[in-house]
């Protein structure tokens, strides 16, 4: 089942996308093209924003709030963490599956985060439910760091569980807890992890002060232990994350990211003296035209050009040059297109 449990990776890119789409572009009613003739559209991408944002709601794990929206969705994951006493109930399930992944829940997170960073105030009614998704997100980040220098990265055994479709509410599958410390570390979900709650952070900062300095302070300790104690989380995890979510790219991209987005919550200039020292070695200036769960360098790099545009922080003068390149690749028609290889799902 690995194509399926890749899905909700390329649905939240497609939520940056369709948030942009929805708003920004003219609607099929009354809409002309540039000769004054009336044109239509066939796609509603206010309904398919709707739609994106209430897919989370379905994989919700754990007890379900009164204003859950998907009321067939009962009850679940009650008792996720009791095989190592820790609490890990909530979350995310990935896709069709009943595995929390931590990982690809991480970058999720990032990635909502991001795009209500990005275009917030054009979503309008679906705002609110937008934070509520990234907050169930975060909310088990936060158990799931709860430990110095421990992360718990999954629940439930993937392989086990592949065997045997069947509704979480009903799941008999065992519920094993994983994880990654300084003995067996994990850089690359430990890095994702310090982005999503930094990124997280900045949604909340005026809507919930407190929740948002909770998750900024987490970050920057996750992210002590992710570049503290290097290593891919898959080399101690292999028979347990792969195929399925191994660190196919290594953990240097999600050091790179995971400062970016601390640099960008804290305005901190020990991230941006991290970048400047680090960001050769942790590939920088590698060519890849990539996004995804796996290889975060290309988000990385628009993130620090919008710094370097926004902010005028001139040592980041080259990642606006990468980052052209890669949006130069999305471009249907230009001579450096890749739009079949750009997402990595």
């Amino acid at each position: 089942m690995a194509i399926s449990s890749s899905r909700s990776t390329l649905l939240v890119i497609l939520l940056l996308l369709t948030t942009f789409a929805a708003f920004l572009l003219p609607s099929s009613h009354g809409a002309h093209n540039h000769r004054g003739r009336p044109r239509t559209a066939s796609h509603n991408y206010r309904d398919a924003l709707t739609k994106s944002i209430l897919f989370f709601e379905g994989q919700r794990s754990g007890k379900l709030p009164p204003n859950q929206r998907m009321s067939w969705r009962r009850d679940s994951g009650l008792t996720d963490g009791s095989a190592m006493n820790v609490d890990l109930v909530g979350g995310y399930y990935d896709a069709g599956d009943n595995v929390k992944f931590g990982f690809p829940m991480a970058f999720t997170a990032t990635m909502l985060s991001w795009s209500v960073l990005e275009f917030g105030g054009l979503m309008k009614g679906e705002l609110q439910n937008a934070r509520e998704a990234i907050r169930w997100g975060t909310d088990y980040l936060l158990k799931a760091t709860s430990h110095p220098d421990t992360i718990f990265v999954q629940v439930g055994d993937a392989k086990k569980d592949h065997a045997c479709w069947e509704r979480p509410e009903d799941m008999d599958t065992p519920r094993s807890v994983y994880k990654v410390d300084k003995n067996s570390p994990g850089s690359d979900v430990a890095g994702e992890t310090a982005a999503a709650l930094a990124a997280a952070s900045l949604v909340f900062r005026r809507s919930d002060p407190n929740y948002s300095k909770v998750l900024l302070k987490r970050a920057i300790r996750v992210f002590q232990f992710a570049d503290k104690y290097r290593g891919p989380y898959s080399n101690g995890l292999k028979s347990v994350v792969c195929p399925f979510y191994c660190s196919y790219s290594g953990y240097q991209d999600e050091l790179l990211w995971g400062a970016a987005w601390l640099h960008r919550a804290t305005k901190n200039p020990t991230y941006l003296n991290y970048i400047q020292v680090n960001g050769q070695i942790l590939g920088a200036a590698e060519f890849d035209n990539t996004f995804g769960w796996d290889n975060k360098h290309v988000g990385a790099r628009i993130l620090l050009s919008k710094a370097f545009l926004v902010q005028r922080v001139q040592s980041l003068h080259d990642y606006k040059g990468h980052a052209d390149n890669f949006i130069c690749s999305l471009i249907p028609g230009a001579p450096s297109s890749s739009t079949q290889s750009t997402l990595q799902v």
